[in-house]
């Protein structure tokens, strides 16, 4: 059987790094503040600026709702608008260019993604107490 050949048990492990620059700080906050609107309807106005009061809040807000746009509205929120550049080299922007135009004021800036199938159990079997760095690889998979 070769290594990486599929079998039953077998965790698979995705780590993705999604690189982002605030180009617009206010329309940054308003988009995140729109999308916990949506994702919660009839909250209060000052429920939604306390829930989304920095950079983190708005970042994890935006990921929930690209997560709900993902499962079934086909816009995908935070991540690269179609004809966008995300990509590092040969086929991505070039350093230190950024896109000023999107309505949540992000430019995207580089993604990475790495399939570790040396994972030695899924993060589900850990319960309450993950692993202190649950990004790093395992000693099998570094160089």
């Amino acid at each position: 059987m070769r290594m990486n050949e599929p079998v039953d048990g077998m965790t698979i492990s995705v780590r993705v790094r999604r690189d982002l620059v605030i180009v617009d700080a206010e329309r940054f906050m308003a988009a995140a503040r729109e999308a916990y609107r949506q994702l919660n309807p009839g909250v209060a106005e000052t429920e939604v600026v306390d829930a989304v009061a920095d950079a983190y809040d708005a970042v994890f807000t935006l990921l929930d709702h690209a997560g709900q746009q993902f499962a079934g509205t086909g816009d995908a929120g935070i991540w690269p608008l179609p004809g966008q550049p995300s990509e590092l080299g040969r086929s991505g922007a070039l350093p230190g260019v950024r896109v000023t135009d999107r309505p949540d004021g992000l430019s995207p800036a580089g993604s990475l993604h790495a399939v570790v199938l040396t994972e030695p159990q899924p993060l589900q079997d850990y319960g309450c107490f993950q692993p202190e760095d649950p990004f790093a690889l395992p000693e099998e998979h570094t160089p």
